[in-house]
């Protein structure tokens, strides 16, 4: 009897550890930690976009974004702050150091705003990208609208929050006149602004009322780190120099393919990463493409090199450079001077390298012996017995009439039959008398003769 109470009691008590270790995994919130902690532009609108896509997934309780930045691009602010106040999961905002202009908007976004010591929240007043001066204010109205909304739905002061942008806006004991808000932690938190200083996120969670928590950090995947590689400014360029090259080498050998093919894959390659993350819009690839269009219009159309060439060459460099940036239809006005820096001189520089290569390279090409597998690299001289005559050579001077229109090719009509037939350039016309001026080739040469 003792025994059987004994296993009873080992058989509850071992229960009752299952349960209560089953209700302890259960208690576990899994906070989901996103860093922004870079300026805001189409890149970190897209990493906000796949993390927030990411913690859906994954069913998190909590959604932490690690904050950290000096502001950015006013519409990809205005996108990251819509999908966190549409998000369903509970939002927190830790400031680490600076949440000022786009990053105090999307701080007030957050349903939970947590500032470390020395932290800042404020002064978003919209600048221009190159100059740092203050923007219009159709760009100042837009963003004190937003701001204004923005901490309306998050029940705090919409009228700080606009002061933040406006320096005009007076609010008594806040701001005088000539300034915008740009709050400390400990003012943050007397204006509703900030939950509490805490150091650390784990801080911040324990602040909520989470004893026991699992942080999930996000992590870019393959795609994206290969799309990162791509973003490189060196490897944008030595894209250009293969794009520049192939066009070069297919316009020299057509037919060979090799060149063209790795001119396309560099094209894919250099605008799919830029495109894939907001930088390079459709009209910036449909002016790549013209420019594509119209050298070969004049390369094998139009004779001569003239305006169209210089049209092409214009809008491939056009293409390439604006693909680069995060422009408005050629409004530079919010490009950081840095970014539209680099963007023209990896261009410029990646063409000025193609050109010179080509010089320096094309002479040797055909000495190559990769290159010699895939193309004919020797001439075959007259000298050396090398010959296609298809024609009798009693054909030589004799006269006839243009059998067609030739332009420069055509048929011609001599001793009663048609012969295929072309000028040295010249236009002949239907029924104009001609003269054969050699019978070497696929086809006779011929003038006109009057």
């Amino acid at each position: 009897m003792k025994i059987a109470q004994l296993f009873c009691f080992l058989l509850l008590s071992f229960l009752h550890f299952q349960v209560q270790a089953a209700q302890d995994t259960t208690d576990i919130k899994k906070v989901y930690v996103l860093e922004i902690r870079d300026n805001i532009d189409p890149r970190m609108n897209r990493k906000v976009k796949m993390a927030l896509e990411d913690a859906v997934n994954k069913e998190v309780d909590y959604i932490l974004i690690h904050m950290d930045t000096y502001g950015g691009a006013v519409n990809d602010a205005d996108d990251i702050r819509t999908m966190l106040l549409e998000a369903e999961t509970p939002t927190i905002s830790f400031i680490d150091k600076d949440a000022a202009s786009a990053g105090a908007l999307i701080s007030i976004a957050c349903d939970s705003i947590y500032m470390a010591p020395g932290a800042s929240i404020g002064a978003a007043t919209v600048v221009m990208g190159g100059s740092g001066e203050a923007a219009p204010d159709k760009y100042q109205s837009y963003m004190r609208s937003m701001m204004r909304s923005t901490a309306e739905a998050k029940g705090r002061d919409p009228k700080i929050a606009e002061a933040m942008v406006d320096e005009k806006l007076v609010i008594e004991g806040i701001t005088t006149e000539g300034s915008v808000i740009t709050f400390s932690v400990s003012e943050a938190i007397k204006n509703g602004f900030c939950e509490a200083e805490v150091h650390t996120i784990d801080e911040a969670i324990q602040h909520l009322g989470i004893d026991n928590h699992e942080l999930i950090e996000y992590e870019a995947g393959v795609a994206e780190h290969i799309i990162s590689i791509f973003l490189n400014p060196a490897i944008s360029g030595f894209l250009i120099l293969i794009i520049i090259g192939g066009i070069y080498f297919e316009i020299q050998t057509p037919g060979v393919g090799f060149p063209l093919a790795a001119a396309v894959t560099a094209v894919i390659l250099y605008f799919i990463p830029y495109y894939l993350t907001g930088l390079a819009e459709n009209w910036e690839i449909v002016v790549f493409i013209l420019g594509i269009i119209l050298l070969a219009l004049e390369l094998f159309v139009i004779p001569g090199f003239g305006v169209a060439g210089i049209l092409g060459i214009a809008c491939i460099l056009t293409g390439l450079t604006l693909g680069m940036l995060p422009n408005d239809a050629f409004d530079f006005s919010f490009v950081p001077s840095e970014e539209l820096f680099v963007a023209l001189v990896t261009v410029i520089l990646a063409t000025v390298i193609a050109i010179g290569g080509i010089f320096m390279l094309a002479p040797k090409v055909n000495e190559w012996q990769a290159f010699s597998k895939i193309t004919l690299a020797t001439t075959q001289k007259k000298e050396d017995g090398y010959t296609s005559f298809w024609y009798s050579n009693d054909l030589l001077e004799k006269e006839g009439i243009a059998h067609t229109r030739l332009m420069p090719s055509g048929k011609v009509l001599v001793d009663e039959e048609i012969y295929d037939a072309h000028s040295r350039g010249e236009f002949i016309g239907q029924g104009e008398k001609i003269k054969v001026i050699s019978t070497e080739g696929t086809s006779l040469k011929v003038k006109k003769i009057s």
